[in-house]
Protein backbone atom coordinates (compact mmCIF):
# COMPACT_ATOMS: atom_id res chain seq x y z
CA UNK A 1 0.00 0.00 0.00
CA UNK A 2 2.75 2.48 0.94
CA UNK A 3 4.83 1.67 -2.14
CA UNK A 4 1.81 2.22 -4.35
CA UNK A 5 1.22 5.60 -2.71
CA UNK A 6 4.83 6.66 -3.28
CA UNK A 7 4.80 5.57 -6.92
CA UNK A 8 1.51 7.38 -7.46
CA UNK A 9 2.94 10.55 -5.91
CA UNK A 10 6.04 10.36 -8.14
CA UNK A 11 3.84 9.88 -11.21
CA UNK A 12 1.84 12.99 -10.37
CA UNK A 13 5.04 14.97 -9.88
CA UNK A 14 6.68 14.06 -13.21
CA UNK A 15 3.55 13.99 -15.38
CA UNK A 16 2.37 11.54 -18.01
CA UNK A 17 5.06 12.27 -20.57
CA UNK A 18 7.99 11.00 -18.53
CA UNK A 19 8.86 7.44 -17.61
CA UNK A 20 8.56 6.65 -13.92
CA UNK A 21 10.97 3.76 -14.38
CA UNK A 22 13.58 5.98 -16.00
CA UNK A 23 13.23 8.59 -13.26
CA UNK A 24 13.50 6.05 -10.43
CA UNK A 25 16.47 4.39 -12.12
CA UNK A 26 18.24 7.75 -12.39
CA UNK A 27 17.51 8.97 -8.84
CA UNK A 28 18.41 5.69 -7.14
CA UNK A 29 21.32 4.99 -9.51
CA UNK A 30 20.04 1.47 -10.25
CA UNK A 31 19.48 -0.41 -13.51
CA UNK A 32 16.33 -0.08 -15.60
CA UNK A 33 15.39 -3.66 -14.71
CA UNK A 34 15.85 -3.04 -10.97
CA UNK A 35 13.69 0.08 -11.20
CA UNK A 36 11.06 -1.84 -13.21
CA UNK A 37 10.84 -4.51 -10.51
CA UNK A 38 10.12 -1.84 -7.92
CA UNK A 39 7.55 -0.01 -10.04
CA UNK A 40 5.79 -3.31 -10.90
CA UNK A 41 5.75 -4.17 -7.17
CA UNK A 42 7.90 -7.27 -7.64
CA UNK A 43 10.43 -5.85 -5.17
CA UNK A 44 10.20 -3.18 -2.49
CA UNK A 45 11.89 0.14 -1.96
CA UNK A 46 14.20 0.20 1.03
CA UNK A 47 13.61 2.90 3.65
CA UNK A 48 16.65 4.77 2.35
CA UNK A 49 15.36 4.59 -1.23
CA UNK A 50 11.90 5.83 -0.23
CA UNK A 51 13.41 8.80 1.64
CA UNK A 52 15.73 9.63 -1.27
CA UNK A 53 12.86 9.57 -3.77
CA UNK A 54 10.66 11.72 -1.52
CA UNK A 55 13.43 14.26 -1.08
CA UNK A 56 14.29 14.36 -4.79
CA UNK A 57 10.70 14.85 -5.98
CA UNK A 58 9.66 17.13 -3.11
CA UNK A 59 7.05 14.69 -1.82
CA UNK A 60 5.72 15.08 1.71
CA UNK A 61 6.14 11.73 3.45
CA UNK A 62 3.69 12.95 6.11
CA UNK A 63 0.94 13.47 3.56
CA UNK A 64 1.78 10.44 1.41
CA UNK A 65 2.09 7.79 4.09
CA UNK A 66 0.01 9.02 7.01
CA UNK A 67 -3.02 10.75 5.58
CA UNK A 68 -4.93 13.70 6.96
CA UNK A 69 -5.27 12.65 10.60
CA UNK A 70 -1.63 11.75 11.26
CA UNK A 71 1.64 13.52 10.57
CA UNK A 72 5.26 12.43 10.68
CA UNK A 73 7.46 14.62 12.85
CA UNK A 74 11.12 14.95 13.69
CA UNK A 75 12.14 15.88 17.19
CA UNK A 76 15.11 17.73 18.52
CA UNK A 77 17.76 15.94 20.55
CA UNK A 78 17.27 15.60 24.29
CA UNK A 79 19.66 17.87 26.19
CA UNK A 80 21.67 16.54 29.10
CA UNK A 81 25.04 18.22 28.57
CA UNK A 82 26.87 21.04 26.82
CA UNK A 83 27.58 18.64 23.95
CA UNK A 84 23.87 17.91 23.59
CA UNK A 85 23.10 21.63 23.64
CA UNK A 86 25.65 22.29 20.90
CA UNK A 87 24.07 19.53 18.78
CA UNK A 88 20.60 20.92 19.49
CA UNK A 89 21.63 24.35 18.20
CA UNK A 90 23.44 22.83 15.21
CA UNK A 91 20.41 20.72 14.22
CA UNK A 92 18.08 23.67 14.74
CA UNK A 93 20.23 25.64 12.32
CA UNK A 94 20.10 22.80 9.78
CA UNK A 95 16.31 22.78 9.97
CA UNK A 96 16.27 26.51 9.26
CA UNK A 97 18.91 26.62 6.54
CA UNK A 98 16.53 24.81 4.20
CA UNK A 99 15.26 28.39 3.86
CA UNK A 100 17.08 31.34 2.38
CA UNK A 101 18.23 33.76 5.05
CA UNK A 102 16.70 36.82 3.38
CA UNK A 103 13.48 38.82 3.20
CA UNK A 104 11.77 36.08 1.17
CA UNK A 105 11.53 34.00 4.34
CA UNK A 106 9.21 34.84 7.23
CA UNK A 107 9.44 33.48 10.77
CA UNK A 108 6.41 33.67 13.07
CA UNK A 109 6.95 33.31 16.83
CA UNK A 110 4.26 32.94 19.50
CA UNK A 111 6.40 34.23 22.35
CA UNK A 112 5.32 32.67 25.61
CA UNK A 113 8.91 33.33 26.70
CA UNK A 114 11.54 35.66 25.29
CA UNK A 115 12.37 34.15 21.86
CA UNK A 116 15.36 31.85 21.90
CA UNK A 117 17.13 33.93 19.24
CA UNK A 118 17.53 36.87 21.65
CA UNK A 119 19.22 34.82 24.34
CA UNK A 120 21.85 32.85 22.42
CA UNK A 121 24.57 35.45 22.15
CA UNK A 122 27.65 35.88 24.32
CA UNK A 123 26.38 38.56 26.71
CA UNK A 124 25.51 38.05 30.38
CA UNK A 125 21.80 37.38 29.79
CA UNK A 126 22.53 34.76 27.12
CA UNK A 127 25.04 33.05 29.40
CA UNK A 128 22.43 33.02 32.17
CA UNK A 129 19.75 31.46 29.93
CA UNK A 130 22.16 28.69 28.90
CA UNK A 131 22.96 28.17 32.58
CA UNK A 132 19.26 27.93 33.43
CA UNK A 133 18.54 25.46 30.64
CA UNK A 134 21.35 23.14 31.65
CA UNK A 135 20.39 23.43 35.32
CA UNK A 136 16.79 22.46 34.62
CA UNK A 137 17.59 19.79 32.04
CA UNK A 138 20.75 18.25 33.52
CA UNK A 139 20.67 17.25 37.16
CA UNK A 140 24.49 17.18 37.32
CA UNK A 141 24.55 20.98 37.07
CA UNK A 142 22.18 21.52 40.00
CA UNK A 143 24.77 22.78 42.52
CA UNK A 144 26.90 24.85 40.14
CA UNK A 145 26.79 28.60 40.69
CA UNK A 146 26.26 30.94 37.79
CA UNK A 147 29.66 32.50 38.42
CA UNK A 148 31.33 29.06 37.99
CA UNK A 149 29.52 28.41 34.72
CA UNK A 150 31.63 28.70 31.54
CA UNK A 151 30.44 28.91 27.93
CA UNK A 152 31.96 26.47 25.44
CA UNK A 153 33.07 27.24 21.88
CA UNK A 154 30.74 24.97 19.80
CA UNK A 155 27.70 26.33 21.63
CA UNK A 156 28.78 29.92 21.05
CA UNK A 157 29.45 29.37 17.34
CA UNK A 158 26.14 27.64 16.66
CA UNK A 159 24.32 30.31 18.65
CA UNK A 160 25.84 33.05 16.50
CA UNK A 161 24.74 31.34 13.28
CA UNK A 162 21.17 30.99 14.55
CA UNK A 163 21.16 34.65 15.56
CA UNK A 164 22.45 35.67 12.10
CA UNK A 165 19.65 33.71 10.44
CA UNK A 166 17.02 35.34 12.63
CA UNK A 167 18.37 38.81 11.87
CA UNK A 168 18.26 38.17 8.11
CA UNK A 169 14.64 37.01 7.73
CA UNK A 170 11.29 38.72 8.24
CA UNK A 171 10.01 38.15 11.78
CA UNK A 172 6.49 38.43 13.13
CA UNK A 173 6.45 38.07 16.91
CA UNK A 174 3.38 37.97 19.16
CA UNK A 175 4.07 39.02 22.76
CA UNK A 176 1.97 39.82 25.81
CA UNK A 177 2.70 41.18 29.28
CA UNK A 178 3.81 37.77 30.58
CA UNK A 179 6.49 37.06 27.95
CA UNK A 180 9.33 38.30 30.17
CA UNK A 181 7.98 36.74 33.36
CA UNK A 182 9.82 33.42 33.27
CA UNK A 183 13.22 35.07 32.77
CA UNK A 184 12.62 37.41 35.71
CA UNK A 185 11.44 34.53 37.88
CA UNK A 186 14.55 32.53 36.94
CA UNK A 187 16.80 35.42 37.99
CA UNK A 188 15.02 35.65 41.33
CA UNK A 189 15.01 31.87 41.88
CA UNK A 190 18.74 31.40 41.37
CA UNK A 191 19.50 34.53 43.38
CA UNK A 192 17.42 33.30 46.31
CA UNK A 193 19.00 29.84 45.97
CA UNK A 194 22.44 31.34 46.53
CA UNK A 195 23.63 30.33 43.06
CA UNK A 196 23.62 33.88 41.65
CA UNK A 197 25.31 36.87 43.27
CA UNK A 198 23.45 40.07 44.09
CA UNK A 199 25.61 42.01 41.65
CA UNK A 200 24.97 39.64 38.76
CA UNK A 201 21.28 39.52 39.63
CA UNK A 202 21.04 43.28 39.21
CA UNK A 203 23.19 43.20 36.06
CA UNK A 204 20.89 40.57 34.54
CA UNK A 205 17.89 42.82 35.17
CA UNK A 206 19.77 45.63 33.44
CA UNK A 207 20.64 43.32 30.53
CA UNK A 208 17.01 42.29 30.16
CA UNK A 209 15.97 45.93 30.18
CA UNK A 210 18.52 46.69 27.46
CA UNK A 211 17.08 43.85 25.36
CA UNK A 212 13.56 45.23 25.67
CA UNK A 213 14.84 48.70 24.83
CA UNK A 214 16.53 47.37 21.68
CA UNK A 215 13.21 45.85 20.57
CA UNK A 216 11.45 49.17 21.17
CA UNK A 217 14.07 50.83 18.96
CA UNK A 218 13.35 48.34 16.14
CA UNK A 219 9.60 48.57 16.58
CA UNK A 220 9.03 51.45 14.15
CA UNK A 221 6.52 51.94 11.29
CA UNK A 222 8.99 51.62 8.40
CA UNK A 223 10.58 48.37 9.65
CA UNK A 224 8.77 45.69 7.66
CA UNK A 225 11.46 43.11 8.48
CA UNK A 226 10.67 43.18 12.20
CA UNK A 227 7.09 43.45 13.39
CA UNK A 228 6.05 43.09 17.04
CA UNK A 229 2.42 42.35 17.90
CA UNK A 230 0.72 42.61 21.27
CA UNK A 231 -2.13 40.23 22.15
CA UNK A 232 -3.60 40.55 25.63
CA UNK A 233 -5.85 37.45 25.50
CA UNK A 234 -4.07 34.79 23.46
CA UNK A 235 -2.30 32.09 25.47
CA UNK A 236 1.10 32.04 23.77
CA UNK A 237 2.95 28.73 23.39
CA UNK A 238 6.39 29.29 21.76
CA UNK A 239 5.20 27.74 18.47
CA UNK A 240 7.40 28.78 15.54
CA UNK A 241 6.42 28.74 11.87
CA UNK A 242 8.98 29.32 9.12
CA UNK A 243 7.64 30.00 5.65
CA UNK A 244 8.75 30.99 2.15
CA UNK A 245 7.14 30.77 -1.27
CA UNK A 246 7.85 27.03 -1.60
CA UNK A 247 7.61 25.39 1.82
CA UNK A 248 6.73 25.73 5.49
CA UNK A 249 7.99 24.17 8.72
CA UNK A 250 6.23 24.15 12.07
CA UNK A 251 8.13 23.83 15.37
CA UNK A 252 5.95 22.77 18.32
CA UNK A 253 7.53 22.67 21.82
CA UNK A 254 7.16 19.58 23.98
CA UNK A 255 9.77 20.34 26.68
CA UNK A 256 11.66 23.48 27.70
CA UNK A 257 13.87 23.38 24.59
CA UNK A 258 12.54 20.28 22.81
CA UNK A 259 10.53 20.73 19.62
CA UNK A 260 8.58 18.50 17.29
CA UNK A 261 9.18 19.60 13.70
CA UNK A 262 6.82 18.89 10.80
CA UNK A 263 6.64 19.97 7.18
CA UNK A 264 3.21 18.41 6.65
CA UNK A 265 1.50 20.76 4.21
CA UNK A 266 -1.97 20.71 5.74
CA UNK A 267 -0.67 21.12 9.29
CA UNK A 268 1.62 24.00 8.32
CA UNK A 269 -1.12 25.68 6.31
CA UNK A 270 -3.49 25.46 9.27
CA UNK A 271 -0.77 26.89 11.51
CA UNK A 272 -0.12 29.71 9.03
CA UNK A 273 -3.85 30.51 8.88
CA UNK A 274 -3.99 30.52 12.68
CA UNK A 275 -1.02 32.88 12.92
CA UNK A 276 -2.58 35.23 10.37
CA UNK A 277 -5.85 35.23 12.30
CA UNK A 278 -4.04 36.03 15.55
CA UNK A 279 -2.05 38.82 13.91
CA UNK A 280 -5.30 40.40 12.75
CA UNK A 281 -6.59 40.25 16.33
CA UNK A 282 -3.37 41.64 17.79
CA UNK A 283 -2.07 45.19 17.98
CA UNK A 284 0.88 45.86 15.68
CA UNK A 285 3.10 47.93 17.95
CA UNK A 286 5.19 49.18 15.01
CA UNK A 287 2.28 51.29 13.82
CA UNK A 288 0.34 51.70 17.08
CA UNK A 289 -0.09 55.11 18.60
CA UNK A 290 2.64 56.49 20.82
CA UNK A 291 0.53 55.96 23.94
CA UNK A 292 -0.19 52.24 23.27
CA UNK A 293 3.41 51.50 22.34
CA UNK A 294 4.84 53.31 25.36
CA UNK A 295 2.37 51.60 27.69
CA UNK A 296 3.50 48.14 26.56
CA UNK A 297 7.22 48.82 26.91
CA UNK A 298 6.84 50.84 30.12
CA UNK A 299 4.99 47.95 31.77
CA UNK A 300 7.95 45.71 30.90
CA UNK A 301 10.48 48.24 32.26
CA UNK A 302 8.49 48.65 35.47
CA UNK A 303 8.28 44.91 36.00
CA UNK A 304 12.05 44.56 35.55
CA UNK A 305 12.66 47.45 37.94
CA UNK A 306 10.41 45.77 40.50
CA UNK A 307 12.51 42.59 40.47
CA UNK A 308 15.76 44.55 40.56
CA UNK A 309 14.49 46.54 43.55
CA UNK A 310 13.64 43.30 45.33
CA UNK A 311 17.23 42.11 44.89
CA UNK A 312 18.54 45.50 46.03
CA UNK A 313 16.35 45.49 49.12
CA UNK A 314 17.66 42.07 50.08
CA UNK A 315 21.21 43.41 49.68
CA UNK A 316 20.46 46.39 51.91
CA UNK A 317 18.42 44.66 54.60
CA UNK A 318 19.39 40.99 54.28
Amino acid sequence: MYQERLISAITKKIGKHQSVIDEVSHVLDISYDAAHRRISMKSKFSIEEAVLLAQHFGISMDRTFQGGENVLVKKTKEIRSFHDLALYLENSLKSLTEYQANNQTTLYYSAKDIPLFYTIETNLLSKFKLYVWLNLLDFDHGDMSFESFQLQAPTVENSKKLKDFYNAVNTREIWNDTTINSTLQQIMYFFQSGLLTIENGKLLCDSLKELIYSLAEKCVPNNDQYQLYYHDLLILNNNVLVSDAHQKSLFVPYTMLGYFITKDMDTCKNAADFFQHQLKNSKLLNTAGTRDKKMFFNRAYQKIDFYKNQITSIQEFG
